[in-house]
């Protein structure tokens, strides 16, 4: 085999490059995949017991928790979500640079650039306490978790709403507005979810009816889808961008 010196060309070209598109969408179906798996193989292998309510009232979907607490579904579960967590942990750290370029002189925006960063990380790391304690583990846990979640996601998409309300405010890009046109109707569909996901469940532990818990589940999921679409709206905001692994010269490393 014949060896070539490594220049400080090949040296220095990225080392992996990947279309931002691809890496969000890639990113993004990790909890698609695995959610609609672990509720088709719930529905087909443990219909009794997922959708078992404490009444005894008829169920025909089950909630998250129930879909995602035994196995195998646990381990899909628990598989997508892990490789899902690290790149988002990289789409934070990436708006929040984007932010403080953009606000770098509005002190109030570049403080709720802060915020919005805090809470994509609780959100993410509620996301994982959720996942990897099931709730037929430690309930008080695993129900923390998934409040921490929801609150702390629509608050990150209202702080997002809002950034991106002066964006537009600012700069005249048709990328721009029709990003921030979808997120905030992403917004109000996720409130709207939520409300009415907490109305049935409220209903289903109070009056014990048929089927008011199906409906509870069923918009639990269109919370979940609806956050995730959410994020996908990123490929609006950097679609033309690409991620990359690089060595850095050394002049260009302090």
């Amino acid at each position: 085999m014949l060896h070539l010196p490594y220049s400080s060309l090949d040296r220095d070209r990225p080392l992996i490059k990947i279309p931002f598109n691809i890496f969000v969408i890639g990113m993004l179906l990790l909890p698609v995949i695995g959610l609609i798996l672990s509720l088709f193989i719930s529905i087909v292998y443990h219909f009794e017991d997922a959708n078992y309510t404490h009444c005894h009232v008829a169920n025909y979907l089950p909630s998250i928790s129930a879909a995602i607490s035994r196995v195998p579904e646990l381990y899909i579960w628990r598989f997508c979500i892990g490789l899902h967590s690290a790149p988002r942990f990289l789409l934070a750290a990436t708006y929040f640079g984007f932010y403080r370029g953009r606000f770098v002189a509005n002190l109030p925006e570049l403080l709720l650039s802060w915020l919005a960063f805090l809470c994509n990380l609780a959100e993410n790391c509620a996301l994982l306490l959720l996942t990897y304690v099931a709730s037929t583990e430690i309930y008080t846990v695993h129900k923390a978790g998934f409040l921490t979640f929801i609150v702390s996601s629509q608050l990150y998409m209202l702080i997002t709403c809002r950034l991106w309300y002066v964006i537009k405010s600012h700069y005249v890009n048709k990328e721009e507005l029709n990003s921030y046109r979808w997120k905030v109707r992403l917004l109000l569909f996720n409130l709207s979810c939520c409300v009415a996901a907490a109305y049935f469940f409220r209903r289903h532990n109070k009056h014990c009816e048929t089927g008011v818990y199906t409906l509870f589940a069923l918009f639990e999921y269109l919370v979940v889808f609806s956050n995730m679409a959410f994020h996908t709206t990123s490929i609006l905001d950097f679609g033309k961008k690409s991620v990359m692994v690089a060595v850095l010269p050394e002049d260009k490393r302090y």
